[in-house]
C-alpha cells in the first residue's frame, strides 16, 4: 500500500484573466508543495477560465494562454501540478498539463467533448486522438491517469480504458456547472465510475460565476472500491488537502469477470518512485453538504457575487414593491455584496398599497441596507397628458400599467447611470415564461437574479431565509399576501394567470421537460389550460431573448440551454 499526499484546487478563476488566474494558480500550488504534497489537481481550462468561449477563436489570446502555462510550469518544484489550459497544435484542444521540475512533462487531450444543454464544445475544440497513446505518470510509485470532465461521466470512457492498461489513481479536472440535484447524482456516478474501473478517483471542480452559469465547488476524493473520502465544500474556494491510501488492485481486476483488458496504448513517465514521507495521516475531511434550499440559495448568491463584482460593478439598485420577488433579490444581493453595497428603491403610484409600502421600508431596515423613496406619480400623470389625445375615447388597459413599470425601469436606470450601481430585476422563472412582466420596464437592469426560480420555489426561498436568520426578516405579510404588480386597482397575479401552484408544474414539463402540449394534458392537467399556458410561452420567446442574464439553477434554464427559434410555428 501506497500513500499519496494529494491537493484538490478548487479555485474561482475568471474567464479571459490570465493574469490573475495564474496567480491564483501560483498561490494555490505553493501552499500545496509546502504542505508537501506529491500532486496537485486544478481545474478545467484553468488558464483561460472555463468557459472561454468565442476567446479561443483569437490566435493571440491562444497564444497568451500557452505563455501563462509556462509561467506556472516553471514555478513547478517537487509536486506534479494538473493544470487545465487551451493546447494549440494546427487544432485547438480542451486539455491537461503535467508539470514537475519547472517544466511540462505531458499533456492529455480531452477525449469526449460535450455538446449538449449549455455546452458546445465541439465548437471550438478537437478530441483527443484515440490513436495517440495514453500517458501514465508514475507518482510516488503509483501509475496516475488524466482525465478531464466529461471524459469519466462515459462508462466505458478514458477512465475505463486507463485503468485497464494499469492505472491506479485517475485526476479529474472538471468545470461542471451547478443545477439543482446535481450534486447527489455526481457523486453516485463518479462512486461507480471508480469501483466499476477498480481505480482510485479524484475529482476536482472550479467554483464560481460565470455569466449565467454556477459552478458548485464538491471536489471529491474516491478510493478504488468507490468509498468517498475526502469532499470539499460547496460554493467556496477552498485547497483540499488530504492523504490517499492507494492499494494494488490487479488481483481484482483479475477476478473480474466483466474483464479489464484494452487494447488502447499505455505510456509510462516516471517522475518519482518514492511518495514524500509523512508522520502525520490526513484523513479526509469530508465537508457536509446542505439542504436543497440551502444549496439553491448559496448557488444564486454565488453567481450573483461574481456577476457583479467580475463584471467591475461594487453596488446594485433593486427596485423595492414590497412584494415577494423583490424581497428574495435583496437578501441574495446583501449576501452576496453586502449590505453597504445594496441600494433599495420604492417608486409608489396612485395603485400602491400602504401595506406594500410599509413591507418594503421594514425589509430595506431589517437588512440593514440604503433606502429611498422616488414616488413615480408625477411622471405618471404627465404621460397620461402627453398621449392623452392620442388615447382618447379608449379605454385603459395594459398600455397605462406597462406605462408604470417602463417609469420605474427608467428611474432605476437613472441611478444606475448617475452612480455606478447595477441593477438587478427581480422577474421569476414563472413570469418569464409566460411573458408576465414588462419589455422596457421591469425588465430592464444587468442581472436577472431569480430569472430560473419558479414563483412557488420563490416563497419556498423566503421561509428558508427566515429559518436561517432565526427571525422575520421577511414579514409574514409578503409571503402571505396575493401576489400582485399594484397597476391597477386591486390588481392580482390569478386574475392573469393561473395559481402559481397551478402554474409551475406545466411549466416545469414544457419548458424544463420538452414535453409537447399534448403529453401534458395526457398526464392529466386540464386541456385548455395547458393550450393556453404553452401558447403564451411560445409568443413571449422575443420578450425572453431581451432580458438580461440571470443564475442557471434548473437543467435547463432560459438562456444557452434552450435556444428555441423566435418565430416558430409549431405547436404541438
Amino acid at each position: 500500500m501506497t500513500r499519496l499526499r494529494i491537493a484538490l484546487a478548487q479555485i474561482n478563476p475568471t474567464v479571459g484573466d490570465l493574469e490573475g488566474n495564474v496567480a491564483k494558480i501560483c498561490a494555490a500550488y505553493d501552499e500545496a508543495e509546502t504542505a508537501g504534497c506529491d500532486i496537485v489537481g486544478f481545474t478545467e481550462l484553468a488558464v483561460t477560465g472555463y468557459p472561454p468561449e468565442d476567446l479561443v477563436l483569437k490566435p493571440g489570446f491562444v497564444a497568451d494562454n500557452l505563455a501563462a502555462l509556462d509561467r506556472v510550469a516553471a514555478r513547478t518544484g517537487r509536486c506534479v501540478a494538473v493544470v487545465g489550459f487551451v493546447a494549440s497544435d494546427r487544432d485547438l484542444y480542451n486539455a491537461a498539463a503535467v508539470c514537475v521540475g519547472g517544466k511540462v512533462v505531458g499533456t492529455y487531450r480531452k477525449r469526449l467533448l460535450p455538446n449538449y444543454a449549455v455546452f458546445d464544445e465541439a465548437r471550438y475544440f478537437k478530441p483527443g486522438d484515440v490513436s495517440d497513446p495514453y500517458e501514465l505518470y508514475v507518482i510516488g510509485g503509483i501509475k496516475v491517469g488524466i482525465s478531464i470532465c466529461e471524459d469519466v461521466w462515459s462508462a466505458t470512457g478514458p477512465l475505463a480504458e486507463q485503468a485497464a492498461g494499469g492505472a491506479e489513481l485517475n485526476i479529474n479536472i472538471n468545470g461542471s456547472p451547478y443545477h439543482a440535484g446535481k450534486v447527489s447524482a455526481r457523486e453516485r456516478m463518479l462512486s461507480t465510475r471508480a469501483a466499476d474501473a477498480s481505480c482510485a478517483l479524484v475529482y476536482v471542480n472550479q467554483v464560481c460565476g460565470q455569466d449565467e452559469l454556477v459552478f458548485d465547488g464538491g471536489s471529491m476524493v474516491f478510493d478504488a472500491e468507490g468509498n468517498l473520502t475526502a469532499r470539499a465544500a460547496l460554493m467556496r474556494e477552498e485547497l483540499l488537502i488530504t492523504d490517499l491510501e492507494v492499494e494494488p488492485v490487479y488481483r481484482k481486476r483479475l477476478l473480474d469477470p466483466r474483464g479489464h483488458a484494452t487494447d488502447e496504448p499505455m505510456r509510462l513517465v516516471h517522475i518519482s518512485e518514492a511518495a514524500v514521507p509523512h508522520e502525520s495521516h490526513l484523513v479526509g475531511p469530508i465537508a457536509e453538504l446542505p439542504g436543497d434550499e440551502a444549496e439553491l440559495y448559496d448557488a444564486i448568491v454565488l453567481g450573483t457575487r461574481d456577476y457583479v463584482r467580475k463584471n467591475g460593478f461594487s453596488d446594485v439598485v433593486i427596485g423595492l414593491s414590497g412584494g415577494i420577488d423583490s424581497t428574495l433579490v435583496a437578501c441574495v444581493a446583501v449576501d452576496a455584496l453586502g449590505a453597504d453595497h445594496v441600494h433599495g428603491v420604492s417608486m409608489p403610484s396612485r395603485y400602491s398599497s400602504e401595506h406594500s409600502k410599509s413591507d418594503a421600508a421594514d425589509l430595506a431596515k431589517q437588512l440593514g441596507i440604503d433606502s429611498r423613496t422616488i414616488a413615480i406619480e408625477p411622471a405618471f400623470t404627465a404621460y397620461l397628458e402627453m398621449t392623452a389625445d392620442s388615447f382618447a375615447a379608449t379605454p385603459a388597459d395594459l398600455t397605462e400599467e406597462n406605462l408604470q413599470s417602463r417609469i420605474r425601469g427608467t428611474t432605476l436606470m437613472a441611478l444606475s447611470n448617475k452612480f455606478g450601481w447595477m441593477v438587478l430585476t427581480t422577474g421569476n422563472k414563472s413570469e418569464v415564461a409566460v411573458g408576465y412582466f414588462t419589455l422596457y420596464g421591469d425588465s430592464v437592469g444587468g442581472y436577472a437574479v431569480i430569472k430560473d426560480v419558479f414563483k412557488t420555489r420563490v416563497y419556498d426561498l423566503c421561509r428558508y431565509y427566515n429559518r436561517r436568520a432565526g427571525r422575520e426578516v421577511i414579514n409574514e405579510s409578503v409571503i402571505s399576501k396575493p401576489p400582485s404588480a399594484e397597476l391597477r386597482p386591486d390588481q392580482r397575479d390569478d386574475q392573469s394567470l393561473p395559481p402559481y401552484e397551478v402554474l409551475d408544474p406545466i411549466l416545469r414539463l414544457y419548458v424544463e421537460d420538452d414535453r409537447t402540449a399534448a403529453e401534458i394534458i395526457e398526464l392529466g392537467h386540464d386541456e385548455q389550460l395547458v393550450r393556453r399556458v404553452t401558447r403564451l410561452v411560445d409568443l413571449n420567446e422575443y420578450k425572453r431573448r431581451q432580458c438580461p442574464p440571470g443564475v442557471r439553477v434548473s437543467p435547463k434554464a432560459f438562456g444557452k440551454d434552450r435556444r428555441l427559434p423566435i418565430t416558430n410555428g409549431y405547436r404541438g
